[in-house]
């Protein structure tokens, strides 16, 4: 079993226009809901490829059907805590040239005994899984350093622990050295404090962070691919693709595919290449933060995986 913390559950709307000018009316030629959030990405796309997996998140009255039945049907095993207020919302709005302008809702204000609830899942959920993923922003209410006291958590139960967050999220809880950390280019920046905008500085960044105690960093380029380091060296993927649909989800459905890689025991060349797979297939889909395994699949040839001297 591998647990999935994504607190902050949401509700992701994509909505596809002509053209989206500032200040102007925008008429919708595509609107799409999903029940979304990192942490759910990353839950489904992990049963998508057929490994048994659990969520702990937040739900409210009104999307607990919804939420409760895709997951199911994705075979996702889900511990929804539920609130009282609406979930957050998020939006992406994508013109006709594949721009994607997203808004990222807040969502509620937990108080101490909602967040003592989530709390308690998660503490079921590491006693359960040997891997646990925490995956995106926190609801209101939780401190910044929420992620490294969860890590900690898992690092004192002999479990390995990875992480994708940025900011203070991230800071706090990089200095507990979680088993991996993926960071993409601006939030590798902002921890490191200096620009990271090529391949070059994507190395020197995961070597420090492997230096630094984390046994396998990764930080995600975009276009560029994938950079990680582990005991064996620093690697690069990448993969060129024909058709971009949706890259929002991308680096969750990567990390997706580097967990399942490393439930099956794979080396870093075979963990990265599924997870940058997954990423790609993500992108030639419409449905942001899902694959399907048959795409995966065709995809894992054309991975270019390299160790890098």
């Amino acid at each position: 079993m591998i647990t999935v913390i994504g607190f902050n559950t949401a509700i992701d709307r994509l909505i596809r226009l002509d053209a989206l000018r500032p200040g102007e009316v925008s008429r919708a030629l595509d609107e799409q809901a999903y029940p979304g959030g990192k942490g759910l990405h990353v839950a489904q796309t992990i049963a998508a490829l057929g490994e048994r997996v659990q969520l702990v998140g937040l739900v409210d009255p009104a999307h607990r059907n919804m939420i409760g039945r895709l997951l199911c049907e994705r075979g996702v095993v889900f511990h929804g805590i539920e609130v009282a207020e609406s979930l957050r919302t998020c939006i992406a709005l994508q013109d006709a040239d594949g721009q994607v302008t997203e808004i990222l809702g807040q969502g509620p204000l937990l108080d101490g005994a909602q967040q003592e609830a989530l709390l308690r899942a998660f503490r079921r959920g590491v006693d359960d899984s040997e891997l646990i993923v925490l995956s995106g922003s926190l609801p209101r209410g939780f401190p910044s350093t929420t992620y490294a006291e969860l890590a900690a958590h898992v690092r004192d139960a002999g479990k390995r622990c990875l992480i994708d967050a940025g900011g203070e999220l991230l800071q706090h809880a990089a200095q507990t050295r979680p088993f991996l950390v993926k960071p993409n280019r601006d939030e590798i920046a902002e921890l490191l404090g200096r620009p990271i905008g090529d391949l070059a500085a994507a190395v020197d960044a995961v070597r420090e962070l492997h230096a630094g105690g984390i046994a396998m960093p990764v930080v995600t380029m975009g276009a560029l691919g994938a950079v990680a380091a582990d005991a064996s060296g620093v690697w690069h993927a990448s993969i060129e693709l024909e058709q971009v649909r949706n890259t929002v989800g991308s680096g969750d459905c990567l990390l997706a595919g580097m967990t399942v890689g490393m439930a099956r025991n794979m080396n870093l060349e075979g963990i990265l290449r599924l997870g940058v797979a997954c990423g790609s297939a993500n992108a030639q889909g419409q449905e942001t933060g899902f694959v399907e395994r048959r795409a995966v699949e065709t995809l894992l040839a054309k991975v270019r995986v390299q160790r890098l001297a």
